[in-house]
């Protein structure tokens, strides 16, 4: 009788899919565009996990408070609870919300990582334990949020060659507030100085990373930048970083009716500050509700034993006084975004396929769907 028990338990193992040890691929690849695969078998609803939807939030920016509206809306729509873990720029912090998330068996969470170095191992465990783990530009997660940053990069210094040779005769000194310290934005820089740097009248006076991407980190920068230069035409960067130089150059006097203020990330005090047609002349969007509706949306798939992609670009729009009402719009309501293809796919992009069973296939290198271009 023992041995009939044992029997029965080995072929009960045999049969029963193997955990998942999820170490994820860590070699850089390219991925086919996400299918949805209509017809064929969905994946298992991972097991044990509650159906919430936590957000890791590292800072309190406008761009990040427009991605917890487009999660907390996904997460409403589709009848999940939602939370907001806030770090405050704390990455240890972080680390221990996220481990905490872990023991309460979250089933889902999208991370904003202030130090994805030292997150990976929090969030390796929480892919292990089957969440959904989407996470903002930076490895590991089941499902990657990128921009092309290159090309992001370089429609804004496009905007800012195009107002050059218009309205400064070619000639401009220009200060880049980078992220250079971010490996997995970096390529946006790149993409502003090879620009830049076919443009002989041009001067480069500041290329620095501020110690904290936020407006203050912004203000302080530009005040020791204006310390050692007094005139600047250009000013390009992230919106918050540059709203911070901005405030810090109309303190101090030195604005003018002819500079040139650009940000990344379409948020909202930008926006009002292009409507007002004085400094600041452009900001590329990229509609932080809209893809964080998307990831909510793919978090209550991947608890529901659907498939969902393993990597998603935002595509990056230059915005204009003709085009932000649509924009705002979009953002106010990234539902309807999600409901019409047409328009999301002027935002969304989709690569790979992953869901619970597969989970061992996260991405844990840096994706992007660029490849990266020569340095010169």
């Amino acid at each position: 009788m023992r041995g009939t028990r044992v029997c029965a338990l080995l072929m009960a193992l045999i049969a029963s899919p193997a955990p998942s040890s999820a170490e994820g691929i860590s070699t850089p690849r390219t991925l086919p565009a996400f299918q949805h695969a209509e017809g064929a078998p969905d994946c298992r609803a991972p097991p044990g996990l509650r159906r919430v939807l936590a957000f890791a939030q590292d800072n309190d920016r406008q761009f990040m408070q427009g991605v917890a509206a487009g999660l907390a809306a996904a997460a409403r729509d589709r009848g999940l609870e939602f939370e907001i873990l806030r770090a405050a720029n704390d990455p240890e912090l972080m680390v221990t919300q996220v481990r905490e998330a872990r023991a309460q068996a979250v089933g889902a969470l999208v991370a904003a990582p202030i130090n994805a170095a030292s997150l990976s191992p929090a969030i390796k465990e929480l892919i292990r334990s089957g969440a959904y783990v989407g996470s903002i530009v930076a490895p590991p997660a089941t499902s990657i949020l990128n921009a092309p940053q290159y090309r992001t990069g370089q429609v804004l210094a496009e905007a800012a060659r195009s107002y050059i040779e218009k309205n400064l005769r070619g000639k401009a000194r220009v200060v880049l507030l980078t992220h250079d310290s971010n490996q997995f934005l970096a390529q946006r820089f790149v993409a502003m100085r090879h620009v830049f740097a076919q443009m002989p009248g041009v001067t480069l006076v500041a290329d620095i990373s501020p110690v904290t991407v936020n407006k203050q980190g912004g203000y302080e920068t530009m005040k020791k930048i204006m310390i050692a230069h007094t005139h600047i035409d250009v000013v390009l960067g992230a919106d918050t970083v540059v709203l911070g130089a901005l405030a810090a150059m109309r303190e101090a006097g030195r604005t003018n009716r002819l500079q040139f203020f650009g940000g990344i990330d379409g948020e909202p005090e930008a926006l009002a500050e292009l409507m007002k047609g004085q400094e600041y002349r452009a900001t590329i969007s990229l509609a932080s509700p809209v893809f964080a509706y998307a990831m909510g949306h793919h978090a209550a798939d991947w608890l529901e034993g659907r498939p969902v992609p393993q990597a998603m670009d935002i595509l990056p729009t230059s915005l204009t006084r003709d085009n932000i009402a649509q924009y705002e719009a979009d953002s106010r309501d990234p539902a309807a975004v999600w409901r019409d293809a047409a328009r999301r796919d002027r935002y969304l992009t989709m690569y790979g396929r992953i869901c619970y069973d597969t989970r061992d296939q996260f991405l844990d290198f840096p994706w992007s769907s660029e490849r990266r271009p020569a340095q010169p």
